[in-house]
């Protein structure tokens, strides 16, 4: 529940600030708990969900403003970044790509990985450790790239 409350805790803040982007873009992530939360389980969901969920709120603002930003749409993809950055407070920090460098080439030594046929190895393991850390699209630029040497 920590997250849940986290959420209404920020919601009060940016509506006594009057921060219509950061009310908007944590009344999504508070739909989006709730949804999980009704999807059916049952159960409440683990911190590793929460994360994920965020995730996947900020890949979806990213997304949508790199196409904005295609289509010289800046009115629109504006706020899509806005959103991104408040939702992305509440998840952990994230690593850089040194660091991010570091597990790959460590993970690639210890199962003895040696070409591209090893990526989803690679990528499978290294995305279990790092999850919420990293991003996905990060991971994989960097195992394509050790790997490829």
């Amino acid at each position: 529940m920590g997250l849940q409350q986290d959420i209404m805790t920020a919601m009060k803040t940016a509506m006594k600030a009057k921060d219509q982007t950061a009310l908007r873009a944590l009344r999504a992530v508070k739909s989006e708990l709730l949804l999980a939360k009704t999807s059916g389980t049952g159960e409440d969901l683990s911190e590793a969900d929460e994360i994920k969920l965020l995730q996947k709120l900020v890949k979806q603002r990213k997304d949508s403003a790199a196409i904005f930003l295609e289509q010289d749409r800046k009115d629109l993809a504006l706020p899509e970044i806005d959103e991104a950055e408040v939702i992305s407070e509440f998840l952990p920090e994230q690593l850089s790509a040194e660091e991010i460098e570091k597990v790959v080439v460590m993970t690639i030594d210890d199962i003895g990985a040696s070409g591209m046929k090893d990526m989803g190895k690679v990528m499978g393991i290294v995305s279990k450790e790092l999850a919420g850390q990293a991003d996905g699209k990060s991971i994989s630029s960097i195992v394509k790239a050790k790997l490829s040497n």
